[in-house]
C-alpha cells in the first residue's frame, strides 16, 4: 500500500471545485487492492483513524476535502471490464470505483453499447458517481445513475465486503434491514421514514422509499455507510442516430411553452436532454459565439434519439413545434451529424468556462443553487431567482436542465459585499424551493458545503434517522464524518 504525508502530495487532495479552503490531513493512503482497502478499516478503531474517501475531485460541495481526517485515494483501483451482453437490449460492464467516467463510456460505444448516465465532469471517477448519485443532462429520459446499476461490492466501516445485487437485500415490510457480516455481526435497521419530494431529480441525504433495495441506500450516500470499490453497470443498445440543437426565443413564455411540448411529446420518442441559457447565459457565450442572435430572451438545448428511418419525420415534427411556439427557426443551429454534435455539446460546455475567466478577475466566488421543484411550481421558482437578483442588482446566470425543473442560478459577486448578500439570498432561495415541495440538491449532492441547511429539509427528526442508520454501519464513525450529516449532530446524539 502506498501512503503519502508530504505536503507536495497532501496538496492536491485538499480542493475540489467547491473552493472549501479549510482542508487538512496527516496523509493519504493510495490502496491498490480491494484488501487493502479493507484492511484500512478494519484497523481504522484501534489506531483510532478517521477517513475521508476521496474521489478525482470534481466535486462542487467539499466531499472529498478531509478536516483533519486521514484520506483514502480511490485513484489506483481502477480495473475495467469488458462489456457482457445479457440480451439484446441489454449488457453489464464491471468496474473499480477509480475508473473514469469518460474511459467507460468509450469503452462502452467502441463496443456498441451506451452508459447513458452523463455528468458535465467527463473525469470523474465512476464510484463517486454512484456514492453521489450523479445525474446530468440526459437524466431527463434515463433518470440518475441509480438506475444502471446492478451491483455494488462495497467495503464498510468495520471492514467487512459486502457484495450486494439488487434483490438479494430488500427493506421488510416495517422498513427493516437485516445484514449478517463476519466482522460487525447482525446488524438491523429501519429506513428512513421521511417521504422524498416530488421532483424529477433529487440528491439530498439518505434515500427511502416503501420496500427499498439496500444497493438504492449505498447509492447517493456520499461514502457515510461504506465505500462503494466495484460496481455492475448496466449498458444498452448505442442510439442509431442522434438529432441535437440549439433553439432560440424572443420571449421566455415562448420558450416555456415549447419545453412543456417537449416534456409531453405525444411521439413515442422523447427527448433525452431538455437544457437552458437564460439570456445573461448567452451573452458570456456570445464573447465566442458571435453568431447568438443578440434579441434573444433565452435558448432551449435538446437531444432527440431517433433511428434512420423516422429522422426526416421527427425533425418535420420539431419544425412544426418550434413554429407554433414563435422560435427563432431561422437563427437555430440543428445539428445532425456527429462532428455538428460535438461543436455544440462544446458551445454547451463552454459557458463554465467563460464565467469562471470572467470571476478570476473579481477575485470572489460564485454563488450556486442545485435546487429542483416540482414542474408545476417550476416557473415560480424561477421569476423568484431572476426577480430577487434583478433587485439586488446582480451579474448573474441562469440555465441548466429545465427538462427537470431544475436549472442552476449562478450569482456572480464582483466585490466582498455583493458576495456576502448573495450568500444571504442563498438561504432565501433554500426556503423558497422547500416552500414549494422541491429539494435541496439536484444533483450535485450535500457534501460539506450543504449540510447545515438539510435540517430544513428533512427537520431534525429526519436527521436523527439518517444518525441511526449511520450509527448502524458506521459505530466508530470512521467514514467521511461531515458529509451530509452536519457534525455537531453527531457529536450530539445519544441513540
Amino acid at each position: 500500500m502506498i501512503y503519502k504525508h508530504d505536503p507536495a502530495s497532501i496538496k492536491g487532495f485538499l480542493e475540489d471545485t467547491s473552493n472549501l479552503k479549510t482542508g487538512h490531513t496527516p496523509g493519504v493512503f493510495f490502496p491498490e487492492t480491494v484488501d487493502e482497502l479493507s484492511g484500512l478499516l478494519k484497523d481504522a478503531s484501534e489506531k483510532h483513524r478517521r477517513f475521508t474517501i476521496a474521489g478525482n475531485g470534481t466535486g462542487t460541495t467539499g466531499g472529498r476535502i478531509p478536516l483533519g481526517d486521514y484520506v483514502i485515494s480511490m485513484q489506483k483501483l481502477d480495473r475495467i471490464g469488458e462489456p457482457v451482453p445479457l440480451a439484446p437490449d441489454k449488457a453489464c460492464l464491471t468496474v473499480q470505483a477509480g475508473v473514469l467516467l469518460e474511459t467507460i463510456q468509450k469503452k462502452a460505444e467502441q463496443n456498441g453499447w451506451f452508459y447513458p448516465p452523463d455528468p458535465t465532469e467527463k473525469l470523474c471517477f465512476i464510484g463517486s458517481t454512484i456514492a453521489n448519485n450523479s445525474s446530468g443532462a440526459r437524466s431527463f429520459k434515463y433518470g440518475p445513475t441509480r438506475n444502471h446499476i446492478s451491483r455494488i461490492l462495497v467495503v464498510l466501516p468495520q471492514g467487512d465486503l459486502l457484495d450486494l445485487s439488487r434483490g438479494d437485500c430488500i427493506a421488510d415490510k416495517e422498513g427493516v434491514f437485516r445484514l449478517t457480516l463476519p466482522l460487525a455481526g447482525n446488524i438491523a435497521f429501519r429506513r428512513p421514514g421521511y417521504r422524498m419530494p416530488e421532483t424529477s431529480k433529487h440528491n439530498a441525504g439518505y434515500f427511502s422509499e416503501e420496500g427499498m433495495d439496500l444497493v438504492d441506500l449505498f447509492i447517493g450516500s456520499e461514502g457515510t455507510l461504506g465505500i462503494i470499490a466495484e460496481a455492475d453497470l448496466m449498458l444498452i443498445p448505442l442510439p442509431a442516430a442522434l438529432i441535437a440543437s440549439l433553439v432560440y426565443f424572443r420571449n421566455l413564455d415562448d420558450l416555456f411553452k415549447f419545453v412543456f411540448l417537449l416534456r409531453h411529446s405525444a411521439s413515442t420518442i422523447t427527448p433525452r436532454a431538455i437544457e437552458f441559457f437564460d439570456k445573461n447565459s448567452l451573452g458570456f457565450l456570445s464573447q465566442k459565439y458571435p453568431r447568438i442572435p443578440r434579441d434573444s430572451e433565452g435558448a432551449v438545448f435538446f437531444e432527440l434519439e431517433t433511428i434512420p428511418e423516422t429522422e426526416e419525420s421527427d425533425l418535420d415534427r420539431l419544425f412544426g413545434e418550434m413554429e407554433s411556439c414563435d422560435a427563432m427557426t431561422d437563427d437555430s443551429w440543428i445539428a445532425l451529424d456527429r462532428a455538428e454534435q460535438e461543436r455544440l455539446r462544446e458551445f454547451r460546455h463552454a459557458l463554465p468556462l467563460l464565467v469562471n475567466d470572467w470571476l478570476s478577475r473579481q477575485h470572489e466566488s460564485k454563488i450556486s443553487t442545485d435546487m429542483a421543484v416540482p414542474e408545476s411550481a417550476f416557473r415560480e421558482l424561477f421569476d423568484f431567482y431572476r426577480s430577487s437578483c434583478e433587485q439586488h442588482g446582480f451579474v448573474y446566470i441562469i440555465f441548466g436542465h429545465i427538462g427537470n425543473a431544475h436549472v442552476h442560478l449562478n450569482i456572480l459577486p464582483r466585490n466582498r459585499d455583493e458576495f456576502l448578500r448573495a450568500k444571504s439570498l442563498y438561504r432565501e432561495f433554500v426556503r423558497k424551493a422547500l416552500e414549494l415541495g422541491g429539494t435541496l440538491s439536484a444533483e450535485h449532492g450535500i457534501g460539506k458545503l450543504k449540510a447545515e441547511y438539510l435540517a430544513g429539509m428533512y427537520h431534525e427528526s429526519g436527521i436523527r434517522e439518517m444518525i441511526r442508520i449511520k450509527k448502524s454501519l458506521d459505530p466508530f464513525l470512521v467514514l467521511n464524518i461531515g458529509n451530509i450529516i452536519p457534525p455537531a449532530y453527531l457529536e450530539t446524539d445519544n441513540q
